[in-house]
This record gives C-alpha cells, sequence and structure tokens, in this order.
C-alpha cells in the first residue's frame, strides 16, 4: 500500500530544495510533534547516495535512526529513495502561490495506515512552517 502526504510552501523553489536537502535545516524541521527532535543528519544527495536523521523524544526514552539510499535526484523537482525494503517519492511542483511538496512512500506493517500519514504529514507540516519562517 502506498501512502501519500502533502503539503504547500510559500516560498521558492531554490529555497524549499536547500531546507528538504541540508542536514543543518532538516535537524530544525524533522519531528511530528513537540516533544521529539531529530539530533542529526547527514545527506548525500546524489544516485546511490545515503542519508540518515535520529529522530528522539525529547525526554531521552526513546529513539530511531531513519536511513536509505537515494535512487533518483532531479534537482529542484524530484527525489527518489529506498529505506529498508520499502520506497518513497518526493516531488516539488512550483506553482504561483509557491512550491507543493507531495510524499508518496510504502506503508509498513506495524503501525495503522493514519498513524502513518498522521506522522509524516506532521513532519511535513513542520517542514513548510519552519521553511516560511526562515528568512533568507
Amino acid at each position: 500500500m502506498r501512502i501519500t502526504v502533502e503539503t504547500s510552501v510559500a516560498a521558492p523553489i531554490d529555497q524549499v530544495w536547500r531546507a528538504y536537502t541540508t542536514p543543518a535545516d532538516i535537524v530544525k524541521w524533522n519531528a511530528a510533534s513537540d516533544d521529539w527532535h531529530t539530533t542529526r543528519a547527514t545527506v548525500d544527495l546524489r544516485d546511490g547516495g545515503v542519508f540518515s536523521s535520529r529522530m528522539e523524544a525529547k525526554d531521552g526514552s526513546m529513539g530511531f535512526d531513519f536511513a536509505g539510499t537515494y535512487t533518483k535526484i532531479v534537482e529542484h523537482k524530484r527525489i527518489e529513495y529506498a529505506f529498508g525494503d520499502r520506497k518513497a517519492e518526493v516531488e516539488f511542483v512550483p506553482g504561483p502561490n509557491g512550491v507543493v511538496v507531495r510524499v508518496v512512500f510504502d506503508a509498513e506493517t506495524t503501525h495503522s495506515v493514519e498513524q502513518q500519514q498522521g506522522g509524516w504529514q506532521a513532519i511535513l507540516d513542520n517542514f513548510a512552517r519552519y521553511v516560511e519562517a526562515k528568512k533568507v
């Protein structure tokens, strides 16, 4: 099963792309709720390059690594990656009011579809707020 989440970001494509792919930015927006944060991120943004981020509860009670390999990069347009036996695609679609960022990913079986969609949507909404608040 595939799940889709998307948001609209009122910012130029170069700013949106940079914030999505730069570790210093990723650690500032990559969380689904205020009680979680990303403590580190790495990005090797090229076909075959790897990425990882460490997400942790702020109280230190739990954490996990999210990592994978980029399978296709089209600058300012598309990022495809594999993580474990799952895949995801991120589309960047510029428009008159900014950029629509759409993520389509393979569901996993541990959590409900609603939980997965809600968590990924919350992260994407946090991304949009971060980019719109950031002054270039």
